[in-house]
């Protein structure tokens, strides 16, 4: 089945007497990656909750697709399960061992296969998470600064293992940050948000994930927009 941009039309949402969006619009290109930034409290994460059905909002978001997959920002596995287990809970049980090794694999985590979370480092439990994801056959894949925790080397690897399971399916991706880098490295688009209204939106072509502190233009417009 073709991706279609997900289109939010108009949408409003309050919590209680704020009023957090009135009358927003943004659309989302399938198949690409499109990073949210902007200050604390200006609705990022509210955008992932409305598009994973969290919440409710006035207004409309259009192709919205079924099957979701979400990154937060702590791992969120199951204590009582197995990394595979993990995996498998959200395929269902009759997931064969071979394919939920197979995507265990690709993030280098085989070997942990049959160790219990708190068997695992943050970075190894964070790799679960992002496996756990590709691994559901998702159309649509959400992120909450699922890096922020983490220190730069980690960081760095983890996205490469972001990009790495991406390209093989390129599913359309909306990712939270604060950080202008992880924006840089991984995005195609970065969207700075303030005060409910899109405060910049900035479009980059090129190979991703793109090197880490490297010299560009796109992220200097970034880094521009957040300081205004």
């Amino acid at each position: 089945m073709e991706m279609k941009n997900i289109c939010f039309d108009r949408v409003g949402k309050k919590y209680g007497e704020t009023t957090v969006y009135d009358d927003f619009s943004l659309e989302i290109e399938a198949g690409k990656i499109t990073c949210l930034l902007g200050p604390s409290g200006c609705g990022k994460t509210t955008l992932l909750n409305m598009l994973a059905g969290l919440v409710p909002y006035q207004g409309k978001i259009e192709n919205i697709p079924n099957r979701i997959s979400y990154i937060f920002q702590e791992e969120r596995l199951l204590p009582n399960l197995t990394v595979r287990q993990n995996i498998r809970f959200v395929l269902g049980k009759s997931a064969r061992d071979a394919a939920i090794d197979s995507v265990l694999e690709k993030v280098e985590l085989l070997d942990k296969a049959d160790a219990y979370p708190s068997e695992l480092s943050g970075g190894q439990a964070q790799r679960v998470s992002i496996a756990r994801a590709f691994a559901y056959p998702s159309e649509l894949i959400l992120m909450d600064e699922p890096f922020s925790s983490l220190d730069t080397a980690l960081k760095i690897r983890l996205i490469d293992v972001f990009v790495r399971l991406w390209r093989e399916e390129k599913r359309t991706a909306v990712f939270v940050t604060h950080d202008a880098e992880e924006a840089y490295m991984l995005a195609h688009r970065a969207v700075v948000l303030n005060g409910g209204a899109i405060a910049a939106d900035i479009a980059a072509e090129g190979e991703l994930p793109r090197p880490y502190g490297e010299a560009s233009l796109f992220r200097q417009k970034i880094l521009d927009a957040l300081m205004r």
